[in-house]
């Protein structure tokens, strides 16, 4: 794995840096590498629900993050084409996560990458994600308003 940079070099680099929902959640970029990627967050107050526990939506978005770093660290356009995550213990307030993603397999245009998310050495989630790569001309949907 190769730590994250600014130069936005690769495709990894490229979509982290385009990734305005990750980042303005303090997600940061450490290590990635060719079907795998570190990320690291902070669990703020405005993720926290009313058991004083972090939103089980803002973890399932971290882990996704990390998904979407290591599937398209390949460079082809790769989004997830389904998802599932077990919730294994409560994060709270303060603390720091880490997710770290690894594929497990692809083949064809699909691929399957799991995704471990950490408080230190205690497991708080375990998530997999189904991968499909895409043609990448078009990363929005076209509406009745777009050309």
């Amino acid at each position: 794995m190769t730590q994250a940079t600014n130069t936005a070099a690769n495709p990894t680099e490229r979509m982290f840096a385009a990734d305005t929902a990750s980042r303005a959640l303090g997600m940061t970029l450490v290590e990635h590498g060719e079907g795998t990627a570190v990320l690291r967050m902070t669990v703020t107050p405005a993720m926290v629900n009313g058991h004083g526990t972090a939103h089980g939506g803002f973890l399932f978005l971290f882990a996704d993050s990390a998904f979407a770093c290591a599937c398209n660290s390949h460079g082809p356009v790769t989004v997830a084409a389904a998802a599932d995550i077990d919730f294994v213990a409560p994060a709270y307030e303060g603390d720091v996560l880490t997710a770290t993603a690894r594929e497990r397999v692809r083949f064809g245009r699909s691929g399957v990458y799991d995704v471990s998310v950490l408080r230190g050495d205690q497991v708080i989630a375990e998530f997999r994600g189904r991968s499909r790569v895409i043609d990448g001309t078009r990363t929005r949907a076209k509406t009745k308003e777009s050309p």
